[in-house]
């Protein structure tokens, strides 16, 4: 169940960035490989900086890429204050009236979610009334009652790209680290509506209610069950259990609860970086390191022993291999899929920047 103290402490450990691990758990030298890695990583995404302050004229790309500048571990060092002026500037140039951050009508919520996390790295008081527009935002976008949604509905809690539009885990993820990001109030409803969608997308029949539910712990995409690209049916896969383990987490559901301890048992027993494990491909890879290295970084424990029994240190793993396939340039893209704008690597080099900041943590 949803423990309130223990959910305003996990607020204040995602809000804070607290480290979940000493330094000294990783090599000196790997460490300082990884640093320099997001150092490239944040010089190439300054590089694609437009006139206007926009990575491709999108708050998407542009606040994931601010958001992975600011939180750089070694700081903001010789990163132009000109340039981050400009990328707040059109972040907050696409602010709608009805608190929604976006360039045009579409992915109103997922945008909105990133830019308020954007907005509030800066640390500027001057922001409240959009980072709070915004949340109100998100939060009147989960299907509900107020969208005519009723509690045994499989939409019922979730959040989707948008108005009316059909809610997945994806997009729910996004949504609970804006409003943990931004110190949403712990004790609204919205985190318990959002625990009974989230329940109903992993494949634990003793919490999910719905008739397709599975038993291995892990999670799907949506109500329903996964998009053709990631393999249809209902099987679990890294990408969408990262992303619900994290939301479970964001929620404030304990380490000890059997949804969080089915998830990460499936997680860590399948566990791989050579592809989006339970797809059959590597769709979504890079989506898959961000999310895992922000989930594994909030459960807390460095290593895990995989359904191999081999011990995995999932840091130093991660670390490797976005140093090996970084570009010279700094920039990371995805050779293998170009689903959902993976074939960018104005979106791919931001996740991978943060995803190496949650492993030196």
């Amino acid at each position: 169940m949803l423990n309130t103290p223990k959910a305003i402490l996990i607020a204040m450990l995602f809000s804070a960035g607290a480290a979940s691990a000493s330094p000294d758990d990783m090599n000196p030298q790997l460490r300082a490989k990884a640093q320099q890695a997001i150092d490239s990583g944040v010089k190439y995404l300054l590089s694609q900086q437009a006139a206007n302050g926009s990575l491709l004229n999108s708050v998407g790309l542009t606040s994931l890429s601010l958001a992975a500048i600011l939180q750089n571990p070694a700081g903001l060092g010789g990163v132009d204050k000109a340039a981050i002026d400009k990328y707040a500037k059109f972040i907050v140039s696409n602010a709608n009236a009805d608190g929604s951050i976006v360039e045009r009508r579409h992915d109103e919520t997922y945008n909105t979610a990133v830019a308020i996390v954007a907005l509030a790295a800066l640390k500027d008081p001057t922001y409240a009334p959009l980072i709070a527009a915004g949340q109100k935002y998100i939060a009147n976008s989960q299907s509900n009652e107020s969208h005519g949604v009723a509690p045994q509905d499989p939409w019922y809690g979730g959040i989707g790209y948008g108005g009316e539009k059909r809610p997945d885990m994806s997009n729910l993820y996004v949504a609970l680290e804006a409003m943990r990001a931004t110190a949403y109030d712990p004790n609204d409803p919205v985190w318990q509506k959002a625990l009974i969608f989230a329940s109903r997308m992993q494949n634990r029949s003793e919490s999910n209610d719905q008739k397709w539910a599975g038993n291995d712990g892990g999670f799907v995409y949506a109500p329903g069950g996964n998009l053709p690209k990631m393999g249809g049916g209902t099987n679990s896969y890294g990408s969408m259990t990262a992303a619900g383990l994290y939301g479970l987490l964001l929620i404030g559901v304990e380490k000890s609860d059997p949804r969080v301890q089915a998830a990460y048992k499936w997680l860590t027993t399948n566990y791989t970086l050579d592809a989006n494990f339970g797809t059959g491909s590597k769709s979504a890879l890079f989506y898959f390191y961000c999310a895992f290295a922000k989930v594994m970084d909030a459960y807390g424990e460095k290593e895990f022993v995989d359904g191999r029994g081999q011990r995995r240190n999932w840091r130093n793993e991660l670390a490797e291999r976005l140093i090996v396939l970084q570009d010279p340039d700094g920039s990371w893209v995805n050779r293998d899929s170009n689903d959902w704008w993976e074939n960018k690597p104005e979106l791919v080099t931001s996740w991978s920047v943060q995803a190496l900041e949650h492993a030196l943590k």
